[in-house]
């Protein structure tokens, strides 16, 4: 048989697929369809913040939106295989500023998912000025709990931890620990006395006992100077001597003025927790479990320095718009957040369990490391704390305390 003879068989049989697939050429795109777009909104304020007492904790003229950021590119990879494009707009806004108005501004482009990093104050007029467009605001720098209770917002959804959930997360482990005796030292701003009001109220949940409080008064002055070592070496033993027995010193200082000074000043030989020493935080940039190791160095690579917590909470915010999106197929934002606010969502985020949302109040349940500075020492929820729907849920307010009521 000629080579010829041979080749004639192949040929009828690629001539009839071809005669088969025919009426569905016309059906055939000449090219791929345009990506549908989802855009993000950042809204956050830019103010001059109190110097910190550590050189390392310098604010980063791009703390949060770099998470965002990052967050972006890892919906655009997904979204490469849904046909989906991810961008985001940042918008600052000056504590004189209107932020309805900046609010609406971003609504006014068409963009109707906005991250925000706003006081609990401003945060409220941002949400109020999106709700009548439909718009939907992500939290994900204020830790209020009041947002999520009485002042809560059917339009708000929260990255960011609350107070209380910071709170028990740490008291659990100091009742772990079998470190039961606390003594309290409060800053004298408004935000201190959030925080030890929500230490208190953890104390009181798992079993210690506030031997005595103490209030240390802001009086100014200059942070860094060449004898604020020697001033604080013998400050701070003072300010501390003559407590009643204790087993841990609890500091409530989010203003971060006095509490980076007590580990290893303290009059009596005790750990130091809560703004200082054991630290409950959302992120650290020394969690090195559950694959964090690359999201780490995928963010180094990305902004230059490593991931704080307000990075995280941005970066969690884009992954649950992405996350909707790609189990949607829609960049629709209403049914983007339709899905993210049903019983069938969850998103990974490094800490070792996938992260639900409280339909009750809009709060993302989630794991609290525990730092020193240096390692994640624990992770709370602490073994051992169980719970009928989430053991997540033993930190924060629970569905039976809250006071939020969604419209």
């Amino acid at each position: 048989m000629t080579s010829s003879c041979r080749l004639m068989p192949r040929l009828r049989r690629l001539a009839l697929i071809l005669l088969l697939l025919l009426p569905f050429a016309g059906g055939l795109p000449g090219r791929a369809a345009d990506p549908a777009e989802i855009r993000i909104g950042y809204l956050r304020l830019v103010e001059s913040k109190q110097q910190p007492i550590s050189l390392l904790d310098e604010p980063n003229d791009d703390d949060g939106i770099a998470g965002a950021r990052l967050g972006v590119e890892d919906n655009n990879g997904t979204g490469r295989f849904t046909n989906q494009h991810f961008s985001i707009e940042d918008l600052r806004v000056k504590p004189t500023d209107d932020a309805a108005a900046a609010t609406k501004s971003l609504i006014d482009k068409g963009i109707m998912l906005i991250i925000v990093d706003l006081p609990p104050t401003v945060l409220l007029a941002a949400a109020d000025a999106a709700r009548a467009s439909g718009a939907t605001i992500f939290d994900a720098g204020s830790i209020d709990d009041s947002l999520r209770e009485e002042n809560c917002r059917a339009n708000v959804i929260h990255t960011a931890p609350t107070r209380s959930m910071l709170a028990d997360a740490l008291a659990q482990y100091l009742s772990w620990k079998r470190w039961q005796r606390w003594l309290l030292v409060t800053g004298s701003h408004p935000q201190d006395a959030l925080y030890a009001d929500a230490l208190k109220r953890a104390a009181k949940r798992f079993g210690a006992t506030i031997v005595e409080e103490r209030v240390f008064k802001d009086t100014g002055g200059a942070r860094r100077t060449d004898s604020g070592i020697v001033q604080t070496q013998r400050q701070m033993p003072v300010f501390t001597q003559n407590a009643p027995a204790y087993d841990v010193l609890v500091a409530a200082d989010e203003s971060n003025v006095f509490a980076g000074y007590l580990p290893y000043r303290t009059w009596d030989a005790r750990p130091v927790a809560g703004s200082a020493g054991l630290v409950p935080t959302s992120w650290d940039p020394a969690h090195d479990s559950w694959g964090a190791v690359q999201m780490q160095n995928r963010f180094i690579k990305l902004a230059q320095r490593r991931m704080k917590a307000i990075d995280m909470q941005a970066w969690t915010a884009v992954r649950m718009i992405g996350e909707g999106a790609t189990r949607t197929q829609s960049a629709d934002p209403a049914k983007i957040i339709t899905y993210i606010k049903s019983p069938s969502f969850e998103v990974a985020a490094f800490k070792g369990q996938k992260l639900t949302l409280r339909d009750w109040n809009l709060q993302l349940r989630q794991p609290i490391l525990l730092s020193d500075g240096r390692t994640v020492v624990s992770v709370s929820p602490q073994e051992g704390y169980l719970h009928q729907t989430s053991e997540l849920d033993t930190l924060g307010y629970d569905r039976p305390e809250t006071k939020c009521k969604l419209n």
